[in-house]
């Protein structure tokens, strides 16, 4: 699965690479504002941190929301309390595009992950070019020698890598690149099975000058608690906030848990 999915990204980040050159997409990044801190945005604190996502869809649950309008969305979370929006921008099996992601920069102050599987440098330069501070890049997908090149290409933009891991063997990979936003994800992108555990498993080897962030398998509140305990700084949380109904409400919640 998760190595279908980022073949796909690679084809369609290459179709537009023929509609839109290197060049002039390095062009529209340079003349962008500077990238927002989103090491010092999601800086430990005595409450956990929310990066709130933008997500229609996922291969394992299929359709989730419409979202006909995702700045709406965004700055719906941001009144909840959220200190990052993640804007999935992969369009076959997430039905995200950079045009979203454009459009929640627009709309909110506070720093814009986008969530994609990242394979070569044009899609990082594309990011910055459409207002992204953050860029996950995902350990699974990449060979070791790909990743440690995005990731300085990354950070040559100006922005923050969130360096996406599965296993304790991925997190140490991780921690020795240095990266400062470390995220463990419960699901397994090459079965999407789910192992709530895993983060507590993983995080006691990140080091405490690195952000640790949790991704999947929250549900509710009990769930941001359950990661909390196990050493969570951050929670990213997508399908909880734009299935409940009411996403301001459900992200004062979640950055309540102390």
């Amino acid at each position: 699965m998760l190595d279908g999915l980022t073949a796909g990204a690679r084809e369609d980040a290459a179709a537009r690479r023929a509609d839109r050159p290197l060049s002039a997409v390095e062009a529209d990044a340079a003349a962008q504002a500077a990238a927002l801190d989103a090491v010092a945005a999601l800086s430990r604190a005595d409450h956990v941190k929310l990066i709130a996502e933008v997500k229609r869809a996922s291969p394992s649950r299929g359709a989730l929301a419409s979202i006909p309008d995702p700045a709406a969305l965004a700055a719906q979370y941001t009144a909840g309390g959220a200190h990052a929006i993640s804007v999935l921008t992969e369009q076959r099996r997430f039905q995200g595009s950079l045009a979203d992601l454009e459009a929640v920069r627009a709309a909110v102050d506070v720093p814009v992950l986008r969530k994609d599987f990242i394979a070569d440098e044009y899609q990082i330069a594309e990011a910055r070019a459409a207002g992204a501070d953050l860029v996950l890049l995902i350990v699974a997908a990449l060979d070791e020698s790909t990743l440690r090149r995005l990731y300085a290409h990354v950070l040559d933009w100006g922005m923050t890598p969130l360096v996406e891991t599965h296993s304790l063997d991925e997190a140490r990979l991780a921690v020795d690149l240095g990266a400062q936003l470390i995220g463990v994800n419960a699901r397994d992108l090459t079965t999407f099975e789910l192992d709530r555990e895993l983060f507590g498993r993983v995080a006691p080897i990140i080091p405490d000058n690195a952000i640790r962030i949790a991704e999947s398998a929250v549900l509710g509140v009990a769930d941001v608690e359950h990661y909390r305990r196990a050493g969570a700084d951050v929670v990213l949380v997508g399908e909880a906030l734009v299935t409940g109904g009411d996403p301001v409400a459900t992200a004062r919640q979640f950055v309540s848990v102390s």
